[in-house]
């Protein structure tokens, strides 16, 4: 067995079965050709099955000597042990020579967040005097309201809207679909918008179906959505360096303040996992101490 064809079979495998996207997909093979760069280094013809622990452990000092960061180092190990693991269940090897190799420990990062307050200030600022604030005014009501990622809000479509029933459809990683309840303040707006502005545009072929556009009647940019958000924020007075990816944060942070269930929100999000939704559970001491107050009996 060669790197050639056991990479080309790991790759059909991230995604046919696994169904990754394409940008996840090179990820994980650009971790194992750093691992392949460093054995054709330094133990010349070692074929995948011959890899051993001593091999891998050396690895990982390369990794360090150069000065990757324990985050980077942690996803090429992850990436290291997803293909051994997929060697092994293919039958292609007999053992996990990767098994036993050490992750760094992470400090856990905790999202930067606004208050409820501080949402309302920016989504305030929307100038609703212009056609563009009508859509804008949609558009963050919609963030907020669902907790999307942002190429989850510019890949919006019509037809993913559900408005009687309270939802909308949204394709997120890996084009996983889920169905997300959606406020009635969005709802009432993203109608004023398709009412009053998206109706009188001139839109481009292969972008019927987006539901925000730009004045060009094509669909909105990520970056757009980056720099509109950093415009309104300085005009509502906030300090914080935020991205519309705050929004997301804030929306998942207030959820488990206000008590909702950690699985409630994991599904909401997207999270393949409740390990990722977790991070939301960074709750002050004196909100938990006000929660024991409201509902432990020793302490009413």
């Amino acid at each position: 067995m060669n790197w050639a064809a056991s990479i080309k079979e790991f790759k059909s495998y991230l995604q046919l079965e696994k169904s990754l996207s394409g940008n996840s997909v090179e990820a994980y093979l650009r971790d194992i050709g750093k691992l392949v760069t460093f054995l054709e280094k330094n133990y010349p013809n070692t074929a995948p099955e011959h890899v051993n622990r001593e091999q891998l452990e050396g690895f990982l000092i390369y990794l360090h000597e150069i000065k990757m960061n324990d985050r980077s180092q942690s996803r090429i190990i992850s990436g290291v042990r997803a293909f051994y693991r997929f060697l092994l269940m293919e039958d292609l090897i007999d053992s996990d020579p990767s098994q036993l190799m050490d992750l760094p420990k992470l400090k856990r990062k905790l999202p930067d967040t606004l208050a409820y307050a501080e949402i309302t200030s920016i989504i305030n600022a929307i100038d609703l005097s212009t056609p563009e604030g009508q859509r804008n005014k949609a558009i963050f009501e919609t963030l907020y309201s669902c907790g999307l990622r942002v190429s989850e809000l510019t890949g919006l479509k019509i037809s993913d809207l559900f408005m009687d029933d309270g939802f909308v459809k949204v394709t997120g990683k890996g084009n996983k679909e889920r169905l997300v309840p959606i406020g009635d303040s969005a709802i009432n707006y993203i109608t004023i918008y398709r009412q009053t502005v998206r109706n009188h545009l001139t839109i481009q072929r292969g972008h019927e179906d987006i539901l925000f556009l730009n004045k060009q009647g094509k669909g909105i940019s990520r970056v757009y959505i980056f720099m509109l958000i950093k415009q309104l924020a300085a005009k509502a007075g906030i300090k914080k360096s935020i991205s519309p990816h705050t929004f997301r944060h804030s929306f998942a942070t207030h959820l488990i303040e206000g008590g909702a269930d950690l699985r409630a929100v994991q599904e909401m999000l997207g999270h393949e996992s409740i390990t990722t939704t977790e991070i939301y559970t960074h709750l002050d001491r004196e909100f938990l101490r006000a929660t024991l107050i409201q509902f432990h009996p020793r302490f009413k």
